[in-house]
């Protein structure tokens, strides 16, 4: 009786869901804590699902080179970045079903 119209109301229930499913999963990530360590475990660095630092440790070596130091930091601090990014591409292909939905990908933080 609706025709195209009914296909139209069951697209958007489902997009929908895809999206209240989607928000529950972001929250679920954004209290998990990822970890990477760089220079054999010098820098180790935790961030939570909305990419930000809980937590560094740095080995007492790492502290004489200043130059190489930084730069431990922010490889250790990008690789657990790319985590959170993977855990949550994981997450949206959980909502999708492994659907490829154009530029929702693109939507995700970071």
């Amino acid at each position: 009786m609706l025709g195209g119209l009914g296909n139209i109301v069951d697209m958007m229930k489902s997009a929908k869901d895809i999206q209240a499913r989607m928000a529950t999963y972001q929250e679920e990530v954004a209290n998990m804590r990822f970890d990477a360590e760089t220079g054999g475990g010098a820098v180790r660095v935790t961030v939570d699902g909305k990419f930000r630092m809980i937590d560094i440790k740095i080995e007492p070596s790492a502290l004489e080179d200043g130059e190489l130091l930084e730069d431990l930091i922010k490889s250790a601090t990008n690789a657990a970045g790319v985590r959170v990014k993977e855990t949550l591409k994981e997450k949206l292909t959980e909502v999708t079903g492994g659907l490829n939905i154009p530029g929702l990908e693109n939507m995700l933080p970071g």
